[in-house]
């Protein structure tokens, strides 16, 4: 289905089928939606486009990109003036939905959840160059998202940088001694309703209308990151702390430690040197000091030596919320350093 939304460019809405994602453990749809915004004048000629790939925060549904906020335009109406008023050269936008039953897969691949980052590089990607004019090159594709999706962009072009060489990162998950630690605290006094199984509140959470009750942002997301995190290979899901105390369980809270953006850099020097171009930004009050984790983020950019120019790095006066005028900056930003 195409979408016009009064475009200038055009979106077309459609469905892919991912074998990858097929008898995932949560029973989620292994069919998807799949958003494509091609750039005016796409369908004059015979142009191949450099590709952004755009990943949702935790509890983003690709679906959600139509929302529109009083006084402001939707992401892709921003994207299509990017392109429109001549702010920034042509590219493909393509929208990944990547929802679970739990709100979110991180884009990583968990028996918790699904095979979502590899759904993201080895389906998802083929799958637009197989229908699009694309340029399909690493040099000529970037990943850009918020949040949860900031923290796929940090990761997914270290772990796949033959396919993606530039990423924007928005408030971006990372340093999660000082994001993630505070809301353990947080969701272990919550346990006590529930005696201190996750499981128990799952459930509740499941038969009743979502989000009325304190706790549900809380313990959603830790279940949820647990599921991507730290799950074992059934299924089950192991929380990274003890749920009477909120004192940090080693075992399980090293593997969320070994997928930090901030610790990964070290690991995928050479990937991160490679990059065309990264893109950082957070509000200087985040609600989750995600603000810190950029600073972290940016500090092992420089430690490895990726070159200043590479990098745009801002603190912007805000918090974790009504970021999205952001996005267009970065895309615009993007579009300019992506090869042609």
């Amino acid at each position: 289905m195409t979408t016009e939304f009064g475009l200038a460019g055009r979106l077309d809405q459609r469905i892919i089928e991912s074998e990858l994602l097929r008898g995932n453990v949560l029973g989620d749809p292994h069919e998807r939606p799949i958003w494509v915004y091609v750039p005016p004048g796409y369908d004059d000629d015979d142009t191949r486009y450099p590709v952004v790939y755009v990943i949702q925060g935790y509890m983003g549904h690709v679906a959600m990109w139509a929302n529109r906020s009083a006084y402001r335009k939707t992401f892709i109406e921003d994207a299509d003036d990017v392109f429109a008023s001549g702010q920034a050269p042509g590219c493909i936008v393509v929208y990944v939905d990547a929802w679970t039953a739990y709100g979110g897969s991180q884009f990583v691949d968990s028996p918790g959840t699904g095979r979502y980052h590899s759904y993201l590089c080895d389906e998802v990607v083929p799958w637009v160059d197989a229908r699009y004019r694309t340029i399909p090159d690493r040099e000529s594709r970037a990943i850009s998202g918020k949040s949860s999706g900031g923290f796929g962009a940090m990761i997914t072009p270290m772990l796949r940088p033959d396919l993606f060489g530039a990423l924007a990162t928005h408030a971006g998950d990372a340093l999660y001694e000082v994001s993630y630690v505070p809301e353990f605290a947080k969701a272990a006094r919550f346990l006590r309703d529930y005696d201190y199984d996750i499981s128990g509140w799952w459930d509740d959470f499941r038969s009743r209308t979502s989000f009325t009750k304190e706790a549900d942002v809380s313990l959603l997301v830790v279940l949820g990151c647990a599921a991507c995190f730290s799950a074992n290979e059934d299924g089950t899901v192991e929380l990274p702390f003890d749920p009477r105390t909120g004192a940090l369980r080693p075992e399980q809270w090293q593997r969320w430690l070994d997928l930090d953006p901030v610790r990964m850099v070290a690991r995928y020097a050479d990937e991160m040197r490679s990059m065309r171009a990264i893109w950082i930004d957070a509000g200087k009050r985040d609600d989750f000091y995600l603000d810190l984790g950029a600073e972290a983020f940016r500090a092992e950019l420089a430690g490895i030596g990726v070159p200043d120019d590479r990098v745009f790095f801002e603190l912007f006066d805000g918090t974790h919320a009504g970021i999205g005028y952001r996005y267009p900056l970065a895309l615009s930003w993007l579009a300019h350093r992506l090869a042609r």
